[in-house]
């Protein structure tokens, strides 16, 4: 079994001590290799050698999505294309696609990385890994697949889509751990029941899902659904691909490999950096990565940092779960909503389907935002007041917790279209 147990429980102080050496290596390698840094440093009033220590981070200017959209394809590589042996790109639907390039030594510190976080979530040589992520320039299945044949486990590259083909492939080749979105998994669980396949007394005991934000009550229901207990992994392209941070068995936070990566994080209106335990946007800068070095990389991801020793064994710094986007923020009539918001307040409401989706349209000048919200088939009722009394709880419980008020519709099982990746939340109406 693959357990970097020498570098997964250093201690804090060695750990900052790592992260500085680490940090000004890169500073001055940025400097002198991408000249958007060096404009950056530049306008800023700053040289490499001024970041004396990792209290001198905050000082460097922050590295945005548009940054590496401005200088598609190739402006923030800081190697020529005969030294990468690998690209990534998002799929560029609002603009560039961002494009991540890889030398040898990062992807060999990626695949480190991946097998870290396999074993994190109990995989072992003897599982059989279905990669149900995508493959291709999403890095999602090629870094699960390069970390599950690290730590020698049989890898089933099975991409995404084609559910009754994968429910196939688990039922005959004995998939024991799956990764795929949280969308998907849920999604499965639904075929495989109308199918008449039994996952929940299947061999199948482990996902490892990612790629969108999901709630500790839709975690539940997987669990549940899927007979499996479900890990939460992050990360993205733009950092490396998943494997960034990743729940351990005690599913109480995510693992950063802080010997890879520094993260901050910072109110995202006044870009003031936090304390740790405070909720904010998570800033990340890769350490190790050289094809395309980032620093303090604004990521959009709400979420908050732990430092205390997790119960594993690990001493990285933890994540919680990521609570939303600074960007997918929702405002209405001046109240901040995060449509993961919604979702916590649904999955804990008995009868509540799997599946709800939010829709925006304006009224006059005013926001409005509606809900539409698929209903077990075992709650469906033909009785009016039966209908009435769960559509005013969930209304009531929406207000209570979000504080405004949210028109609840109630839909049959299935009515809400699925995914086979990641799932759309949220229909914005109110340009059109």
């Amino acid at each position: 079994m693959y357990w970097n147990e020498k570098m997964e429980t250093l201690g804090k102080e060695d750990l900052l001590s790592l992260q500085e050496k680490r940090l000004k290596k890169l500073v001055r390698y940025s400097f002198d290799n991408v000249p958007l840094y060096r404009k950056k440093f530049k306008d800023a009033g700053l040289r490499p050698d001024d970041i004396k220590d990792l209290g001198d981070a905050s000082k460097i200017p922050f590295t945005y999505k548009d940054d590496l959209r401005d200088s598609y394809p190739f402006g923030m590589f800081s190697v020529p294309l005969d030294e990468t042996i690998r690209i990534h790109a998002s799929s560029g639907t609002t603009g560039n696609p961002t494009v991540v390039g890889y030398t040898k030594e990062d992807v060999d510190v990626w695949t480190e990385m991946m097998a870290r976080c396999m074993v994190a979530t109990g995989c072992t040589d003897k599982d059989v890994v279905q990669v149900s992520y995508g493959y291709g320039l999403f890095t999602g299945g090629l870094g699960l697949h390069y970390g599950s044949e690290k730590i020698g486990a049989t890898v089933v590259p099975a991409s995404g889509g084609n559910t009754k083909r994968q429910l196939k492939l688990i039922q005959d080749l004995g998939t024991t751990a799956i990764a795929c979105t949280p969308s998907f998994a849920l999604y499965l669980s639904e075929v495989a029941k109308s199918m008449g396949q039994d996952l929940v007394n299947s061999q199948l005991g482990i996902g490892i899902l990612g790629a969108e934000p999901w709630s500790e009550g839709l975690r539940q229901r997987i669990e549940e659904n899927l007979g499996i207990k479900a890990y939460d992994i992050y990360g993205m392209s733009e950092l490396c691909g998943p494997g960034v941070s990743v729940e351990c068995e005690a599913q109480n936070g995510l693992h950063i490999w802080g010997d890879h990566f520094l993260v901050e994080t910072i109110d995202p209106v006044t870009e003031e950096v936090l304390e740790p335990g405070s909720k904010g946007e998570l800033v990340f800068t890769p350490l190790t990565k050289y094809a395309l070095p980032l620093l303090r990389y604004r990521t959009r991801d709400i979420s908050m940092i732990d430092w205390e020793e997790c119960e594993c064994g690990r001493c990285h710094p933890r994540m919680l779960r990521v609570m939303g986007r600074s960007d997918d923020m929702l405002i209405i009539r001046g109240v901040n909503v995060f449509p993961s918001q919604v979702e916590h307040t649904l999955m804990g409401i008995e009868g509540v389907g799997d599946n709800y989706q939010i829709t925006l349209t304006k009224k006059g000048p005013m926001d409005v935002i509606s809900l539409d919200v698929e209903v077990t088939g075992e709650t469906f009722s033909d009785k009016v007041g039966d209908m009435v009394g769960l559509k005013n709880r969930i209304e009531n419980e929406l207000r209570s917790d979000i504080g405004i008020t949210i028109q609840v519709k109630l839909v049959q099982a299935g009515s809400i279209p699925r995914s086979e990746g990641k799932a759309k939340r949220v229909i914005d109406l109110r340009e059109e």
